[in-house]
């Protein structure tokens, strides 16, 4: 008797109660106990293969490009802790105050700064809810506007590098991080200058959504203005040089790098007066915590994997993807449509663990660029942070928003800026150079 729907009804299982709430790792894990009962009581999963686990466990935590997600969160977490965003927000928004939409103009820059250092979404958009969302109010700023922006900008720690995203692609996908990372550069680059660019332009079509500051709410101006922006600035840009630099230049590794950009950020605690013994247990308790979840959802990924591919359900979606008409561009349309849709319900950890593997071997298979293909991914994966009702920064900001706003002004925000990335995703997808030329030229040398 055929069994082959086995393997697809494994995989809609586990969306299944993924999109109940039960525990990821736990979910994948039960689903793959359940099936290989299931499979062993009908004759086709050999309980023999279970063997196997304890070999791929060991090889999960021995990974060494794993190891630069501890680094990043921890990097993130004692950056959270440094002040830094608070000092940038305050100086950004005087600096750019001025002009119509310039608070907003702010917030993505600052956005842009710490996702290039820290790459922690939850403490960029805490952040900037905490400090930019009040005065934006308070001059009169749009709550759909002021809420989006924050919401987007947030984001951009999922693209811009380092980005643990990234990492969980590259390891997922097989491909060098530090390539993602050079990969990315550019299309974060662009993304946020689209979210800025669009800030200016609404700003200047209906100036009442998005005033400037007015003169008396300008308190620092020339020399003390510049040196303020100074120190401000230096720091950030130092460990942002200190961690892509050294992998731009060939000098480091992701894990290598990210290393460096934890030292680099609890020096910034320290010459801060923010490192205290307190702090440091804080910070550490945070990165053990994450990393445990991300370790415990890759032992259920695997245990997962271990029985949809002996129950042969990797060549069922392979034979479906890989026929799909239009070839290479009708397997990404599909690719990048159930990505996206399934951003709506599932985080991205789910997302990469259980259907990027799926889509790999029909990407190679296809003759895609896996740079080009994973970057591509980690754009579309950020939109899942934006789109209602499970987006993660919305969550985030109505956690920390004052009474005045609502879910509906937060989520009718949101509705430009996912537009936007849907815009700058489909640029990516037409023009691969923007993914591959940096990569071509730093490791080139």
């Amino acid at each position: 008797m055929d069994y082959e729907w086995l393997g697809p009804l494994m995989f809609l299982g586990a969306l299944v109660i993924l999109g109940i709430g039960y525990p990821v790792a736990f979910s994948l894990g039960g689903v793959a106990i359940i099936f290989g009962l299931i499979g062993t009581s009908l004759g086709v999963f050999d309980p023999i293969l279970i063997r196997a686990m304890p070999s791929r466990i060991f090889n999960i935590m021995s990974n060494f490009t794993l190891l630069a997600i501890p680094y990043f969160i921890f990097l993130g977490s004692m950056l959270e802790k440094s002040g830094l965003a608070e000092d940038l927000l305050e100086t950004m928004g005087v600096l750019f105050g001025p002009m119509r939409g310039g608070l907003a103009v702010a917030v993505v820059f600052v956005g842009t700064l710490l996702a290039a250092t820290t790459g922690v979404v939850a403490a960029t958009v805490v952040a900037m809810g905490l400090i930019s969302l009040p005065i934006m109010l308070r001059y009169n700023y749009d709550k759909g506007l002021a809420c989006g922006v924050i919401c987007a900008s947030g984001t951009l720690g999922q693209i811009i590098p380092p980005s643990v995203v990234l990492v969980v692609l590259g390891d997922q996908m097989g491909v060098s991080v530090g390539r993602l990372f050079i990969g990315s550069l550019i299309p974060g680059l662009l993304l946020a200058f689209s979210l800025g660019f669009y800030c200016w332009v609404i700003a200047q079509l209906r100036p009442s959504i998005a005033p400037a500051l007015p003169l008396s709410a300008r308190t620092v101006k020339g020399w003390a203005l510049a040196s303020q922006v100074m120190r401000v600035m230096v720091p950030p840009l130092l460990l942002i040089f200190a961690v892509l630099g050294s992998i731009f230049f060939g000098i480091a590794t992701a894990p290598e790098a990210g290393a460096v950009g934890a030292l680099g950020a609890t020096l910034l605690a320290l010459a801060n007066r923010r490192l205290s013994l307190s702090t440091f247990r804080n910070v550490a308790d945070a990165t053990l915590r994450n990393v445990t979840m991300v370790l415990f959802i890759l032992i259920g990924s695997t245990a997962f994997a271990l029985v949809f591919r002996a129950l042969e359900g990797d060549k069922f979606v392979f034979d479906i993807l890989a026929n799909l008409p239009g070839g290479v561009w009708g397997f990404m349309a599909a690719s990048m449509l159930l990505v996206f849709v399934l951003g709506f319900f599932i985080d991205f950890f789910e997302i990469c663990f259980i259907v990027i593997p799926l889509f790999v071997p029909v990407a190679n298979a296809l003759g895609i660029d896996m740079i080009w293909f994973g970057v591509i991914m980690g754009a579309n994966l950020q939109t899942s942070f934006l789109t209602p009702p499970f987006g993660f920064a919305l969550f985030y900001l109505s956690g920390v928003a004052p009474p005045e706003i609502k879910t509906t002004d937060i989520y009718r925000g949101v509705i430009p800026f996912i537009l936007i990335q849907i815009m700058v995703l489909i640029v990516i997808v037409l023009f691969p150079s923007l993914v591959t030329y940096l990569p071509s030229v730093s490791f080139s040398r």
